[in-house]
Protein backbone atom coordinates (compact mmCIF):
# COMPACT_ATOMS: atom_id res chain seq x y z
CA UNK A 1 0.00 0.00 0.00
CA UNK A 2 2.88 2.09 0.55
CA UNK A 3 4.36 1.59 -2.56
CA UNK A 4 1.27 2.30 -4.05
CA UNK A 5 0.77 5.35 -2.20
CA UNK A 6 4.40 6.62 -3.36
CA UNK A 7 3.58 5.79 -7.04
CA UNK A 8 0.66 8.02 -7.24
CA UNK A 9 2.43 10.97 -5.58
CA UNK A 10 5.21 10.70 -7.92
CA UNK A 11 2.98 10.72 -11.42
CA UNK A 12 0.64 13.56 -9.67
CA UNK A 13 3.84 15.74 -9.10
CA UNK A 14 4.99 14.87 -12.97
CA UNK A 15 1.82 15.54 -14.19
CA UNK A 16 0.78 12.41 -15.33
CA UNK A 17 -2.53 12.63 -16.11
CA UNK A 18 -1.73 16.05 -17.96
CA UNK A 19 0.95 14.21 -19.84
CA UNK A 20 -1.57 11.11 -20.69
CA UNK A 21 -4.13 13.73 -22.22
CA UNK A 22 -2.06 15.77 -24.51
CA UNK A 23 -0.30 12.53 -25.92
CA UNK A 24 -3.62 11.11 -27.03
CA UNK A 25 -4.72 14.61 -28.35
CA UNK A 26 -1.68 15.07 -30.40
CA UNK A 27 -1.90 11.37 -31.49
CA UNK A 28 -5.79 12.24 -32.83
CA UNK A 29 -4.43 15.69 -34.09
CA UNK A 30 -1.84 13.44 -36.25
CA UNK A 31 -3.83 10.59 -37.67
CA UNK A 32 -6.30 14.02 -38.89
CA UNK A 33 -3.80 15.77 -40.45
CA UNK A 34 -1.92 12.45 -41.90
CA UNK A 35 -5.85 11.51 -43.53
CA UNK A 36 -5.71 15.15 -45.15
CA UNK A 37 -2.35 14.80 -46.74
CA UNK A 38 -2.78 11.69 -47.77
CA UNK A 39 -6.32 13.02 -49.57
CA UNK A 40 -4.45 15.85 -51.37
CA UNK A 41 -3.92 15.44 -54.93
CA UNK A 42 -0.95 13.38 -56.46
CA UNK A 43 -0.01 12.18 -52.76
CA UNK A 44 2.37 9.64 -52.67
CA UNK A 45 4.63 7.79 -50.38
CA UNK A 46 6.08 10.88 -48.70
CA UNK A 47 2.87 12.80 -47.99
CA UNK A 48 2.93 12.30 -44.27
CA UNK A 49 6.43 12.98 -43.65
CA UNK A 50 5.77 16.57 -41.93
CA UNK A 51 3.66 15.00 -39.44
CA UNK A 52 5.53 11.89 -39.12
CA UNK A 53 8.26 15.11 -37.87
CA UNK A 54 6.53 17.43 -36.10
CA UNK A 55 4.01 15.15 -34.14
CA UNK A 56 7.02 13.37 -32.43
CA UNK A 57 8.71 16.57 -32.24
CA UNK A 58 5.86 17.90 -30.21
CA UNK A 59 4.93 14.53 -28.43
CA UNK A 60 8.81 14.73 -27.30
CA UNK A 61 8.13 18.46 -26.19
CA UNK A 62 5.15 17.27 -23.48
CA UNK A 63 7.29 14.23 -22.20
CA UNK A 64 10.11 16.32 -21.57
CA UNK A 65 8.37 18.60 -20.08
CA UNK A 66 6.66 15.92 -17.56
CA UNK A 67 10.25 15.45 -16.20
CA UNK A 68 9.77 18.58 -14.23
CA UNK A 69 9.91 18.37 -10.48
CA UNK A 70 9.36 20.33 -7.52
CA UNK A 71 11.21 18.27 -5.19
CA UNK A 72 14.98 17.94 -6.72
CA UNK A 73 16.72 18.42 -3.96
CA UNK A 74 14.74 15.81 -1.79
CA UNK A 75 14.95 13.55 -4.80
CA UNK A 76 18.88 13.26 -4.38
CA UNK A 77 18.76 13.33 -0.67
CA UNK A 78 16.41 10.34 -0.38
CA UNK A 79 17.77 6.83 1.34
CA UNK A 80 16.27 5.03 -1.98
CA UNK A 81 17.97 5.60 -5.54
CA UNK A 82 15.35 8.19 -7.55
CA UNK A 83 17.28 6.55 -11.10
CA UNK A 84 14.87 3.36 -11.40
CA UNK A 85 11.51 5.76 -10.81
CA UNK A 86 12.86 8.18 -13.31
CA UNK A 87 14.10 5.51 -15.67
CA UNK A 88 10.43 3.54 -15.78
CA UNK A 89 8.83 6.73 -15.85
CA UNK A 90 10.35 7.79 -18.84
CA UNK A 91 10.43 4.75 -20.50
CA UNK A 92 6.96 4.51 -19.81
CA UNK A 93 6.04 7.57 -21.28
CA UNK A 94 7.91 7.18 -24.47
CA UNK A 95 6.22 3.85 -24.89
CA UNK A 96 3.18 5.34 -24.65
CA UNK A 97 4.05 8.33 -26.93
CA UNK A 98 5.21 5.91 -29.83
CA UNK A 99 2.23 3.86 -29.72
CA UNK A 100 -0.17 6.62 -29.55
CA UNK A 101 1.79 8.39 -32.54
CA UNK A 102 2.16 5.21 -34.53
CA UNK A 103 -1.40 4.12 -34.68
CA UNK A 104 -1.99 7.41 -36.20
CA UNK A 105 -0.17 6.60 -39.56
CA UNK A 106 -1.17 2.95 -40.04
CA UNK A 107 0.03 2.10 -43.98
CA UNK A 108 2.49 2.96 -46.20
CA UNK A 109 5.39 1.13 -44.12
CA UNK A 110 8.02 1.02 -46.85
CA UNK A 111 7.75 4.78 -46.02
CA UNK A 112 6.21 6.89 -43.64
CA UNK A 113 4.45 5.33 -41.68
CA UNK A 114 4.17 3.81 -37.77
CA UNK A 115 7.96 2.76 -37.20
CA UNK A 116 9.04 6.02 -38.92
CA UNK A 117 6.82 7.34 -36.28
CA UNK A 118 8.00 5.46 -33.58
CA UNK A 119 10.96 5.64 -34.64
CA UNK A 120 10.83 9.60 -34.14
CA UNK A 121 9.29 9.58 -30.80
CA UNK A 122 11.65 7.50 -29.15
CA UNK A 123 15.10 9.95 -30.89
CA UNK A 124 12.77 12.87 -30.14
CA UNK A 125 12.34 12.07 -26.70
CA UNK A 126 15.72 11.25 -26.04
CA UNK A 127 17.19 14.84 -27.16
CA UNK A 128 14.31 15.52 -24.94
CA UNK A 129 15.43 13.74 -21.65
CA UNK A 130 18.94 15.15 -22.19
CA UNK A 131 17.76 18.59 -22.53
CA UNK A 132 16.05 18.70 -19.00
CA UNK A 133 19.09 17.56 -17.37
CA UNK A 134 21.23 20.60 -18.98
CA UNK A 135 18.74 23.31 -19.54
CA UNK A 136 15.56 22.28 -17.26
CA UNK A 137 12.10 20.46 -17.79
CA UNK A 138 10.03 23.58 -19.08
CA UNK A 139 12.83 24.12 -22.15
CA UNK A 140 13.40 20.60 -23.03
CA UNK A 141 11.19 21.20 -26.30
CA UNK A 142 14.16 23.77 -27.37
CA UNK A 143 17.09 21.72 -28.48
CA UNK A 144 15.12 18.90 -30.45
CA UNK A 145 13.17 22.17 -32.71
CA UNK A 146 16.69 24.24 -33.63
CA UNK A 147 18.10 19.98 -33.96
CA UNK A 148 14.78 19.74 -36.71
CA UNK A 149 15.07 23.57 -38.13
CA UNK A 150 18.92 23.13 -38.77
CA UNK A 151 18.39 20.00 -40.73
CA UNK A 152 15.50 21.04 -42.59
CA UNK A 153 17.12 24.08 -43.79
CA UNK A 154 20.49 22.44 -44.89
CA UNK A 155 18.56 20.50 -47.07
CA UNK A 156 19.58 16.79 -45.42
CA UNK A 157 15.97 16.14 -46.04
CA UNK A 158 15.80 14.20 -49.53
CA UNK A 159 14.88 10.15 -49.10
CA UNK A 160 17.34 9.50 -51.49
CA UNK A 161 20.31 11.00 -49.81
CA UNK A 162 22.72 8.52 -48.07
CA UNK A 163 26.04 8.64 -46.51
CA UNK A 164 26.13 10.67 -43.48
CA UNK A 165 23.01 12.22 -43.97
CA UNK A 166 21.18 9.21 -43.48
CA UNK A 167 22.58 9.83 -39.45
CA UNK A 168 22.14 12.97 -38.99
CA UNK A 169 18.82 13.31 -40.92
CA UNK A 170 17.13 10.33 -39.38
CA UNK A 171 14.13 12.24 -38.56
CA UNK A 172 13.29 12.52 -42.02
CA UNK A 173 14.69 8.98 -43.34
CA UNK A 174 11.88 6.31 -44.46
CA UNK A 175 11.48 3.84 -41.70
CA UNK A 176 13.37 0.87 -43.29
CA UNK A 177 16.41 3.06 -42.78
CA UNK A 178 18.72 1.21 -40.24
CA UNK A 179 21.27 3.94 -39.55
CA UNK A 180 19.03 6.02 -38.66
CA UNK A 181 17.20 3.40 -36.50
CA UNK A 182 20.60 3.78 -34.87
CA UNK A 183 20.83 6.78 -34.73
CA UNK A 184 17.52 7.34 -32.56
CA UNK A 185 18.34 4.27 -30.39
CA UNK A 186 21.98 5.48 -29.57
CA UNK A 187 19.79 9.28 -28.98
CA UNK A 188 17.84 7.92 -27.11
CA UNK A 189 19.89 5.12 -24.90
CA UNK A 190 22.09 8.51 -23.91
CA UNK A 191 19.27 10.75 -22.61
CA UNK A 192 17.42 8.14 -20.75
CA UNK A 193 20.58 7.10 -18.90
CA UNK A 194 21.68 10.81 -18.54
CA UNK A 195 18.10 11.50 -17.10
CA UNK A 196 17.98 8.59 -14.67
CA UNK A 197 21.67 9.15 -13.31
CA UNK A 198 21.59 13.04 -12.83
CA UNK A 199 17.67 13.72 -12.79
CA UNK A 200 16.25 17.17 -14.07
CA UNK A 201 18.09 20.50 -13.71
CA UNK A 202 15.81 22.24 -10.96
CA UNK A 203 13.90 25.47 -12.21
CA UNK A 204 15.13 28.72 -10.18
CA UNK A 205 11.61 30.28 -12.02
CA UNK A 206 9.06 27.24 -10.78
Amino acid sequence: MTDLRALRLYARTRAAPATLAVLAATALGAAWAAQRLLEQPGAGPTARLSVVVLAPLFAAGVVGTGLFTHSAELERGAVRPWWPRRLAHLLLATALAAMLLALAVPGHFDAYGASAMARNVIGSTGVAAASAVVIGARLSWLPMMVCTAVTSLLGATDPADGGVAAAWAWQFRPEDDVRAWLTALAIFGCGASLHACRGTRPDNGG
